[in-house]
């Protein structure tokens, strides 16, 4: 019996926008994320999404780097664990 996963149409990058995974949380609205240039950053979520939704080490995140402070990021979408998963299938991340 093969199980049959539906493919979504998933928020992708636009712009300067990166694919990242949350390696460490800061406390309050800060967590270190390793993005997908190869680069560490901290990523800072955002008022809009810090009461509706949780984020957890290990999660995959999209971040867009700050123009004038490169090793910071602000946090613009979480992807569910069924999503990420998709994204990994499809090659977009490691």
């Amino acid at each position: 019996m093969s199980e049959e996963v539906e493919r979504k149409n998933l928020r992708m990058p636009n712009g300067s926008e990166l694919f990242a995974v949350v390696t460490e949380h800061n406390g309050g609205n800060h967590v270190r994320v390793r993005c997908e240039d190869g680069k560490n950053r901290m990523g800072r979520i955002p008022g809009r999404m810090k009461y509706r939704t949780w984020i957890n080490e290990g999660d995959v995140v999209l971040v867009e780097p700050w123009d004038w402070q490169d090793e910071k990021a602000n946090i613009e979408w979480r992807y569910s664990g069924q999503d990420a998963d998709q994204l990994r299938r499809e090659g977009h991340i490691d």
